[in-house]
């Protein structure tokens, strides 16, 4: 079998395979306030005093607007074929409605331009959490509303760069915004409301659809429209029906609420079930599941950890291990009855546990949740604790590892059948970390946070190799 146990065979990928790393605008631009930028949610919620660690923030990040060309002139040093970024709305369409400003589609349209000329492939992501602040003060994702004004800004951006841009993401892992952001509050807008939260994920739904038939209606038909999403690989902790019942509820409220309605036209009966005490679903307008049900050209998947889960007992108690940051809020609505489970294993910095057979079990659900449909992993990635060495170089052999081990499980994932044709990693640079502020360094090259100088990280020469030969090195192939 290819690719498979002797550490003698090469791990070798298709030769059209995407090598590719990821960021998004607000954990990486800073000049907030430049060029009719006006705030996000990010914003507001980063300068709240105690939502982030440190109280950290945004407004500088690592000064990607201003220093966009050096980071592309890396990326080509490294050997990527291809980047994924996000635009930021509130640069783009300041209060989230009405015309765009030139000046922020300016800086996309150079850093395109740029990417182009060092043979590197753009791929957009139009929504990474960062809502425009007044579209909030509106009611925000639980505003039905909001979906109308994501289409427009769609095309806005869709009319800007679909001539140069040939692939489109829509939104990035509409859970997180959802459930982090009205549920459990962890993430912005920092809202607690279940029943909210519920109504957010059927209105970025909503918005996921209406932006794919705008970005269709303003760019060439050659071009590509798919989202990512964050879905979850849900094992339960034992066979018993009330364990199997636990991991179906996290499943529906993880994967289904979102590929169901998206991939086919419905959402789950029993989620319907599980959250009737919360809602009853009548935000759900006829005609909407038309609207949500496009036909996609790709699917992007991020991986990180698997969920372990039982059904919960008298004896459960302590902090909830599901890998969503600390709160008293559940972003599980419905699912108070059910436990998390730590894995075992090796874990990184953010204490999730390191397992690659989750993302060969993630690719092969959806090699069968939509056949035919193309993949690629849009996230996979690890924060570590990453300290210079007294040469200034940055070592980092446990990142590495787990590159390899995923990428060896995506390339078994082909080996199986599965149409994958890209990996992005997370990420290309040490950045804001959304609540952790920057505590939490997942980048392939290291940031000084003082100076802004970019170092390769030793993963990153390593996964540069990769890029170039299509063949996954030896793991200590990297001194």
């Amino acid at each position: 079998m290819p690719d498979s146990a002797s550490p003698e065979t090469p791990v070798t990928f298709p030769p059209a395979f995407l090598w590719g790393a990821a960021t998004s605008a607000y954990q990486i631009e800073g000049a907030v306030r430049e060029d009719g930028r006006t705030p996000s949610i990010w914003d507001t919620f980063s300068h709240t005093p105690g939502k982030t660690a440190g109280g950290d923030h945004g407004d500088i990040a690592v000064d990607h607007y201003h220093r966009y060309r050096d980071d592309v002139a890396l990326m080509a040093d490294l050997g990527l074929t291809a980047y994924r970024f996000s635009i930021s709305w509130s640069r783009v369409q300041p209060t989230g409605r009405g015309p765009a400003v030139q000046r922020g589609l300016d800086f996309y349209r150079k850093l395109v331009d740029e990417l182009l000329a060092h043979g590197i492939k753009p791929a957009v992501t139009l929504y990474h959490w960062d809502l425009p602040q007044e579209l909030e003060d509106a009611g925000g994702w639980p505003e039905r509303d909001t979906a109308y004004r994501f289409a427009e800004y769609a095309q806005i951006v869709g009319e800007a760069l679909g001539d140069r841009v040939e692939q489109w993401i829509t939104l990035n892992e509409p859970w997180c915004a959802a459930f982090l952001g009205y549920a459990s509050g962890v993430h912005a807008p920092g809202r607690t409301d279940p029943a909210a939260s519920l109504k957010a994920a059927h209105t970025l739904n909503l918005a996921h659809g209406l932006g794919t038939s705008a970005l269709r209606a303003s760019m060439p038909a050659r071009n590509s429209v798919a989202l990512s999403l964050n879905s979850s690989v849900v094992r339960p902790f034992s066979q018993d029906a009330a364990d199997l019942a636990a991991a179906q509820k996290i499943d529906d409220l993880a994967n289904g609420i979102f590929h169901g309605p998206i991939l086919h036209g419905a959402y789950p009966q029993t989620l319907f079930t599980a959250t009737e005490l919360i809602t009853d679903w009548s935000f759900v307008e006829d005609g909407d599941l038309a609207l949500i049900n496009q036909p996609l050209d790709a699917l992007g998947l991020n991986y990180y950890t698997p969920a372990l889960v039982s059904a919960a007992d008298a004896e459960t108690s302590g902090p909830r291990a599901d890998g969503h940051g600390s709160s008293a809020h559940s972003p599980w609505p419905g699912a108070d009855d059910v436990t998390f489970h730590q894995t075992p294993g090796e874990r990184t910095e953010m204490g999730w546990t390191i397992d690659p057979t989750g993302l060969h079990d993630l690719i092969m659900r959806y090699t069968r949740e939509a056949p035919g449909l193309p993949l690629y992993i849009t996230e996979n990635g690890a924060a570590y604790d990453d300290k210079p060495d007294p040469d200034g170089r940055v070592h980092d052999p446990d990142r590495i590892a787990y590159l390899h081990g995923h990428l060896a499980a995506v390339r078994r994932a082909i080996a199986d059948g599965a149409d994958v044709r890209g990996y992005y990693l997370w990420s290309l640079l040490d950045n804001f970390e959304w609540a952790y502020g920057y505590e939490k360094r997942f980048g392939a090259v290291y940031v000084d946070y003082t100076t802004l100088e970019r170092t390769p990280k030793s993963s990153a020469l390593w996964y540069g190799r990769a890029a170039r030969t299509g063949t996954l090195p030896e793991v200590h192939s990297i001194e």
